[in-house]
C-alpha cells in the first residue's frame, strides 16, 4: 500500500515536472511565435522533416559539385529528375543543373549554398500571416527561405522555368524572387512533400525597421502593428503603408521600369495575387553623406565580392558587383558578353550604385531600346555579395522583391472575382484579372515612390 502510494506520489511528481517543463516549453514557443520566428530544435514538430531536408540537400548539392555542368543548358537539363535514396526517405531534385546555373549567375558557389542550407544550426520556422497552408522555413543565417508547395504549383514553376531563366538573363536585377532549387521528399507511408528553396528578399535583416506585403488593393489589407518598441516581427500590408512613400530620388525611374517589366512578365504567365515585399532601414551616416568618386566606387565594388567566387558565364550578364581583381577599370557587361567602358552617360550615385542613363529610360519604352538597362543598377553592400533586392535612397535602404507567383487565373479564380465584386462593391480586392493586377501594382509603385 505504502509502495503503491509512493509510486503514485512519484508518478504525480514526475507528471508535475513534465507539466512544468511543458509550460516552460510552451511559453518559449509562444515567445518565438510572437517574434515571427521559431527555432526548430528536437522538440519541434518539424524537426524530423527539416533534418531530412538538410540531409537531402547536402547530398543533392554534393552531386552538383561532383558533376559540375560544363556545357550550355539543354532541354534535358530542364526535364532532369535525380533521385537519391537515404535511410528513412528518398529525395528527388528537379532541374538541378538549371538551378545550379542560376546560383552561379548570382555569384553563389555550390559550397557556400551547401554550407548555408546544411549547417549544424537549426532552421527557423517563419510564422506567416499568409492564407496559404504552406510551411515556411528559414536557414539559420536567414539567407534562404524553404517553402512547402503543392504539386500544381511545382508543376507550374517547372513548366515555366525556361522563360523564367530567360527573363533573369535579360534582366539580372529583376525583382522576381530567385528560386534556387525544387525538391520532393518521399517518406514511407506518408504524403510526398514538395518544397522550393528561395533567396530571402529581406537579407541581411539586422536593422530592418518595418516589413510590408503589398498587393495594391484594400480588402483584408490591414495587419495590427506590433506594440511600439517591441521586437515582434510583423509583416504589414497595404493599408498600413498609406501616408508613407519609398524615397529613392535617382533610383525611382529604374524601379518603375523594372516593376513594369516584371509585372508584364507575370501577366504573360496569366498569374495574379503576387506580392511586392518592401522593407526599409536607415542608412548609416557615412553611407548618406559620402562623396563617392569613380575610383572609390571601384574599391567598394571589390570589397563587396570575394574574388573568384562569382564567375561570369558566357551569355549571362555579369553578376552585380563583380570586378576583376587585377583590373583598374570597372567593366559593364551586356548579355551578349561584350563590355562597355565607362562613358559620360554613366553616373556614380552617392550610395555606391552605378547607373546608366538613356533618353529612352522611361517606363513604357521597349527593352530593345535599352542596351545598357541590365547594367544600369548595380546595387552593392559593403562585405555582402550581390544583394539583388537592395536599393538605396538618400536616407533609407529598401529591400524590394516580388514573391508568390503561382496563382493562375483559373475558372475558379474568375468565379471568385465575380463573387467579390458583389461582396465588396466599389472596393479593390486581390482577385482580379492578370492584366488589371499588373497595371494596379505598377500604379501603386508610381503613387508611393518619389
Amino acid at each position: 500500500m505504502e509502495m503503491s502510494a509512493a509510486a503514485g506520489s512519484l508518478g504525480m511528481s514526475g507528471h508535475r515536472q513534465h507539466s512544468v517543463k511543458r509550460r516552460r516549453w510552451g511559453g518559449l514557443r509562444q515567445q518565438w511565435k510572437l517574434l515571427g520566428l521559431f527555432e526548430i530544435d528536437q522538440q519541434h514538430e518539424f524537426y524530423s522533416l527539416t533534418c531530412m531536408m538538410k540531409e537531402g540537400l547536402a547530398a543533392a548539392t554534393q552531386n552538383t559539385i561532383d558533376n559540375a555542368p560544363t556545357n550550355e543548358l539543354s532541354d534535358d537539363d530542364f526535364r532532369l529528375k535525380v533521385t537519391q535514396i537515404h535511410k528513412d526517405f528518398t529525395m528527388e531534385t528537379f532541374a538541378g543543373p538549371v538551378f545550379s546555373s542560376l546560383r552561379g549567375s548570382l555569384g553563389m558557389t555550390e559550397q557556400e549554398y551547401q554550407q548555408s542550407l546544411c549547417s549544424e544550426n537549426c532552421y527557423l520556422q517563419f510564422i506567416s500571416n499568409s492564407k496559404s497552408k504552406a510551411d515556411f522555413f528559414l536557414t539559420n543565417d536567414k539567407r534562404f527561405f524553404l517553402k512547402t508547395q503543392n504539386k500544381r504549383e511545382i508543376k507550374f514553376l517547372l513548366s515555366n522555368l525556361k522563360i523564367y531563366m530567360e527573363h533573369l538573363r535579360k534582366y539580372p536585377h529583376s525583382l522576381l524572387v530567385k528560386f534556387l532549387g525544387v525538391h520532393r521528399i518521399k517518406i514511407p507511408h506518408r504524403r510526398k512533400k514538395y518544397f522550393i528553396v528561395m533567396q530571402s528578399v529581406f537579407y541581411p535583416d539586422d536593422r530592418i525597421i518595418a516589413r510590408y506585403d503589398i498587393k495594391g488593393c484594400e480588402v483584408s489589407r490591414w495587419t495590427e502593428p506590433a506594440p511600439e518598441g517591441s521586437q515582434i516581427i510583423v509583416v504589414l500590408k497595404d493599408l498600413n503603408f498609406e501616408g508613407q512613400s519609398i524615397t529613392l530620388d535617382q533610383q525611382r525611374p529604374w524601379l518603375l521600369r523594372q516593376v513594369e517589366i516584371d509585372t508584364h512578365f507575370l501577366r504573360r504567365l496569366n498569374v495574379l495575387d503576387y506580392s511586392l515585399l518592401v522593407a526599409h532601414q536607415p542608412l548609416h551616416h557615412d553611407e548618406r553623406h559620402q562623396s563617392l568618386s569613380f575610383a572609390t566606387l571601384i574599391m567598394r565594388t571589390k570589397k563587396s565580392v570575394n574574388p573568384g567566387s562569382s564567375p561570369v558565364h558566357a551569355g549571362i550578364a555579369a553578376v552585380p558587383g563583380s570586378v576583376p581583381e587585377d583590373d583598374a577599370t570597372l567593366l559593364l557587361c551586356k548579355t551578349d558578353g561584350s563590355c562597355l567602358m565607362q562613358s559620360q552617360a554613366e553616373v556614380a550615385s552617392s550610395d555606391g550604385t552605378l547607373q546608366m542613363y538613356s533618353e529612352h529610360a522611361g517606363p513604357g519604352s521597349d527593352a530593345a531600346e535599352l542596351p545598357d538597362f541590365q547594367a544600369q543598377n548595380r546595387r552593392l553592400l559593403p562585405n555582402l555579395k550581390n544583394p539583388l533586392h537592395v536599393i538605396d535612397g538618400p536616407e533609407q535602404r529598401y529591400f524590394i522583391g516580388i514573391i508568390d507567383i503561382f496563382t493562375v487565373y483559373s475558372f475558379k479564380k474568375r468565379l471568385e472575382y465575380l463573387w467579390k465584386r458583389l461582396r465588396y462593391p466599389g472596393r479593390s480586392f486581390s482577385t482580379v484579372s492578370p492584366q488589371t493586377y499588373c497595371l494596379r501594382l505598377s500604379h501603386w509603385v508610381q503613387d508611393h515612390t518619389k
